[in-house]
């Protein structure tokens, strides 16, 4: 029993399946358009928030931290996408629309974070 549970864990290259985290790091995953597109999604989402809840308790005002923001957040998918998983930008639709995946709602939920904090913890 073990060794055809085994025999199925195993990719056609042989390679054990990764679990789903160890995807995330593994340069060699193979990836969709849609899987590397929620991935990214979700990284910005976190990435919103953590700067939106810092800005706010820090508390930091003014255009030059959300200018900060976009740049952080576009430069952390970039160094992502380009070293980590190393992949061919061309086959997911260029950097503009790697750039762009999840941008508008991470910066939605970075602002609504930042003001929400800041309002409430400082007046």
């Amino acid at each position: 029993m073990k060794k055809v549970k085994s025999t199925k864990q195993r990719q056609q290259n042989g390679h054990a399946l990764p679990s789903k985290f160890a995807k995330l790091l593994d340069p060699e995953a193979s990836w969709d358009k849609d899987q590397l597109g929620d991935v990214l999604h979700w990284i910005r989402q976190g990435l919103g928030l953590a700067c939106g809840l810092l800005w706010g308790a820090i508390p930091l005002v003014g255009a030059i931290w959300i200018a900060l923001f976009l740049l952080l957040s576009s430069g952390i998918i970039y160094g992502y996408y380009t070293y980590v998983l190393k992949i061919d930008e061309e086959d997911f639709g260029g950097h503009g629309a790697l750039l762009q995946e999840g941008l508008f709602a991470s910066f939605s939920l970075f602002l609504l974070a930042w003001i929400l904090v800041y309002s409430l913890a400082h007046f």
